[in-house]
């Protein structure tokens, strides 16, 4: 059973850290006026593409960072 609750909370924390990061690459792509719904495959759209990927794929490794560290501290701790 807790082998089943560390693998839930793992994938919840992947999942969050891969949201979180694609949001921040869209909001940055605003920012920059990266428009990536626009109309056609123009270069602007590309680049906010680019940047929601970016920013999902750091926000996994982010999370993944995270998780080692609270397991690195919990077994530390026994």
């Amino acid at each position: 059973m807790a082998d089943t609750k560390r693998l839930l909370m793992e994938g919840a924390s992947d999942a969050v850290g891969f949201a979180g990061g694609a949001l921040a690459g869209f909001w940055l792509g605003q920012l920059l006026g990266f428009d990536i719904f626009a109309t056609g495959y123009g270069t602007a759209s590309l680049a906010g593409i680019v940047l929601v990927g970016l920013g999902g794929g750091l926000g996994l490794q982010a999370a993944r960072r995270c998780q080692m560290g609270r397991r690195r501290c919990s077994e530390q701790e026994k």
